[in-house]
């Protein structure tokens, strides 16, 4: 049975859950965020498994970190996991959109698939799932709400400091 522990860290978003199996980190939740899964899913409260994520989301929001550079443990089917794959080649203050991806992924015609795949993501913010627009690059869906990804991707572009996330 793996070992599943949790800690709760404070963000300019709202507090991100971080979720680890096994000392790996495997999920960040936002409050609210869709696809939640229940808390009793999150395991023991225990930060010793995140110290060094806690300390590139620290650095991440100060502008100090452009790529994350963590263990992760994801879970998914395997056209999820090729698309959260692709979604860490997405320079950092750059965005794709779904068809894009799709094409990246030698499927053209799933830019749906992709979509869903991207909304399934569980590392929120590591797996920059929010760098991901429609195709006329309009905002559409983030499960963290369409605020946060608003502000995320202005505080990528330059446009807003970290001091304007919260």
């Amino acid at each position: 049975m793996p070992t599943v522990q949790h800690t709760v860290v404070d963000s300019p978003y709202e507090p991100l859950t971080l979720v680890a199996v096994d000392g790996v980190l495997s999920r960040v939740h936002m409050t609210g965020q869709r696809h939640r899964p229940p808390e009793e899913t999150f395991g023991e409260p225990d930060p010793r498994p995140f110290g060094e994520a806690v300390r590139q989301l620290d650095a991440y929001f100060a502008g100090e970190l452009t790529v994350f550079d963590l263990p992760l443990h994801l879970v998914g089917t395997p056209f999820q996991l090729r698309v959260w794959e692709r979604l860490n080649l997405i320079p950092y203050g750059e965005t794709r959109t779904y068809g894009e991806l799709a094409e990246e992924l030698g499927n053209p015609g799933a830019s749906r698939a992709v979509g869903l795949a991207n909304g399934k993501n569980p590392v929120s913010i590591i797996v920059p799932c929010h760098r991901v627009v429609g195709a006329g690059g309009g905002l559409t869906g983030y499960g963290g709400g369409l605020d946060r990804k608003q502000r995320l991707l202005a505080f990528e572009s330059g446009a807003a400091g970290p001091d304007l996330l919260f």
